[in-house]
Parts: C-alpha cells; structure tokens; sequence
C-alpha cells in the first residue's frame, strides 16, 4: 500500500500563501496535526480558499441543524459516495460531536439502514436522495423532511452540505486521498 497522502504531490504549511498559512494553522493548532484534505488542495490556492469558504459558511453556522447534525450529512453523503478520506475524517468529528462513539461507523456503514430517531432518519434521507440519484430528486423528498419537522432553512443547509461534500468526495477520488492516522481514534 502506498504512503503517499495524493496522488498529486502536497503542499506543506510553510510553502502556503500567508493567508493560507494562517487559516490552515489554527486547524492544526485546535486538532494537532494538518488535514490531508488542505495539503493536497493547498496545490491551487485560490481553490483552496473557496472551498475552506464555502465549507465554514456551511459548517460553522449556528442556527437551525446542530453542529453533530451537519457532520451526520456529511458522513451519510460521504457513505454513499464510497469516500474513505471524509467518512473518516468526518467521522471523526461527527463521534466528537454527538457523544457516540458508534454512530459514524453505523451511518457510513449502510446510511440507508442505519437506525435513527425520526430527525435524524429525515435528514440523512434527505442527503441520501439529493447524494444518489439528484436527478430524481423532488417534491416527495422535501415533504417528508418537513413531516419530520426540518425548516427550509435546515434543508437548505442539508442540501448545500451534502452538494459541497459531493464535490469533496470526488476530490478525494480524484486525488487518491488518504487519511490522517490521527483521524481513527479521535472520539472513540
């Protein structure tokens, strides 16, 4: 098995734009080590930037979905996906968050299956539709996430956080992207 973190090569820290830098250190500064995820993308800064945009505007919000709520779309979208960098790297945080040491692993196990209480099961469903098969998705879905109690501003928020994590996870594909080792026994 190869060690390579991308199949495009890394950025290190101090070889990023000042600004970059900056943002990326105090991430590793709250977890203790660098995201694979900021290295490999760190290789087009202006991307990069957009994405860390996008995803704290996404991620950071604290209204409507819990911050373990957005984490459980990311590891549900990332499940179906097949991507191995965010289930486990978000996994990670979503154990870190909900207090549950097993609930990541059972959502992107099989998030079709997994048992949830009925907000849950709504919005992982709801990612799920929009993640699979977004060409069918429509009108049924939305009303079951709103019998289940979701505002539109949440399932704006569930929509948005698994289309960003769509783009993520090709990304990952596309890059051959490995985890960090630190990622596997964080909240467990």
């Amino acid at each position: 098995m190869s060690d390579e973190v991308s199949r495009f090569g890394v950025v290190e820290p101090d070889e990023l734009p000042d600004d970059l830098r900056e943002r990326v250190g105090a991430i590793a500064e709250k977890s203790g080590f660098v995201p694979n995820i900021f290295r490999a993308l760190a290789r087009r800064p202006a991307e990069l930037r957009a994405f860390l945009d996008y995803h704290d505007a996404l991620m950071d919000k604290s209204d409507g979905l819990s911050k373990a709520e957005r984490e459980l779309v990311v590891v549900a979208t990332s499940g179906a996906n097949h991507c191995t960098y965010c289930v486990v790297a978000h996994g990670a945080i979503l154990r870190i968050r909900s207090k549950d040491p097993e609930l990541a692993d059972r959502v992107s196990a099989n998030p079709w299956q997994v048992e949830l209480d009925e907000r849950g099961r709504a919005i992982v469903d709801l990612a799920l539709a929009l993640a699979h098969d977004s060409a069918k998705f429509g009108e049924p879905h939305l009303a079951a996430a709103r019998a289940a109690g979701l505002t539109e501003d949440e399932i704006w928020d569930v929509g948005s956080i698994t289309a960003l994590f769509a783009l993520s996870n090709r990304l990952a594909h596309l890059t051959a992207l490995r985890p960090n080792a630190e990622f596997y026994s964080m909240g467990r």
